[in-house]
């Protein structure tokens, strides 16, 4: 993956007005009532077939979102990190892990297009990988939390529902 997805944006905004789209700038939430499916690309990864299964499908709208990446980003994960009840060891490998992705500030990291057909969200999305580096980091230091919830409750697991049969 490109270490800044860019240029890629900057090619689908081109695109999707040469081809006439109507584009709604946003971004797209997981939604009880739709199924997703997300398109395959490892194996497709040319937005463009993307955009035209969609015209082929009938689709009306297409939602466009990227982001930018920030310092914000790794700020909140150093505040979650402190929080997180790990040897001294462990802190400095996840700092060191995310000062190293301070150099990406700025670059677009990721980037969505989807339709919405017949109850179903269609999604196409690309992330650079070291956006996902961040993202594994994040789980991992949400995992640590979790764990010294567990650690601290004074109840029993499962909110003190037990028998005393």
């Amino acid at each position: 993956m490109a270490l800044d997805l860019e240029k890629l944006r900057g090619d689908v905004q081109a695109h999707l007005e040469q081809m006439g789209w109507p584009v709604f700038h946003g971004y797209h939430r997981m939604v009880d009532s739709l199924l997703q499916v997300n398109w395959d690309t490892e194996r497709h990864p040319d937005f463009r077939e993307f955009v035209t299964c969609a015209k082929n499908a009938g689709a009306k709208l297409i939602i466009f979102f990227y982001d930018s990446f920030s310092q914000d980003k790794i700020d909140h994960a150093l505040d979650q990190l402190e929080v997180c009840d790990l040897t001294r060891e462990e802190k400095r490998n996840y700092e060191n892990r995310l000062k190293s992705l301070q150099a990406y500030e700025g670059f677009t990291s990721n980037l969505h297009l989807s339709f919405a057909m017949d109850g179903r969200l269609f999604v196409f999305e690309l992330r650079t990988d070291w956006y996902e580096a961040l993202e594994d980091i994040l789980m991992e230091l949400d995992a640590a939390a979790a764990d010294m919830e567990d650690e601290g409750s004074d109840g029993p697991v499962g909110g003190g529902y037990f028998s005393n049969n």
